[in-house]
């Protein structure tokens, strides 16, 4: 019996990593943009807060994409952006697995033909993977 729990919680776990529309090498290292944004090389970026706040530095806040006319309002935002742009996309409410705002964003860039498109990688939230490392923040 504890067999199978284990195959069944693998099997859900894996079903999952496949739902991600992101792979690895769509993942930004919160401290790579974080130096970007330091050493003020964000100008060819487009940073997009797709959850409930526009946290850290220059980003544009759409608000949580799970919410129909969130994810309209940036498909309107990215009609004027070069689809060879740079986008980085980050929610940070909660752990990914659970976030019910990155995917439907990032599926969006994908759908829309952006190039670049990166999702920040913060898996467990915005205060854990920015905030508590003193990463710049809109003041």
């Amino acid at each position: 019996m504890m067999t199978c729990l284990v195959c069944s919680m693998f099997g859900k776990i894996s079903a999952q990593q496949k739902q991600d529309p992101w792979n690895e090498n769509q993942l930004m290292n919160p401290a790579v943009l974080a130096a970007k944004i330091v050493k003020n090389e964000t100008k060819d970026i487009v940073i997009i807060s797709v959850g409930p706040e526009a946290i850290i530095k220059g980003s544009v806040d759409i608000g949580p994409t799970h919410e129909p006319e969130n994810l309209e309002k940036l498909r309107n935002y990215l009609k004027n952006i070069p689809k060879e742009k740079e986008i980085v996309i980050y929610c940070g409410c909660c752990p990914f697995v659970k976030c019910p705002n990155i995917r439907p964003a990032f599926n969006l860039l994908q759908e829309l033909g952006f190039k670049n498109a990166k999702l920040l990688n913060l898996p467990k939230n915005i205060k854990v993977d920015w905030l508590d490392k003193d990463y710049p923040t809109n003041d």
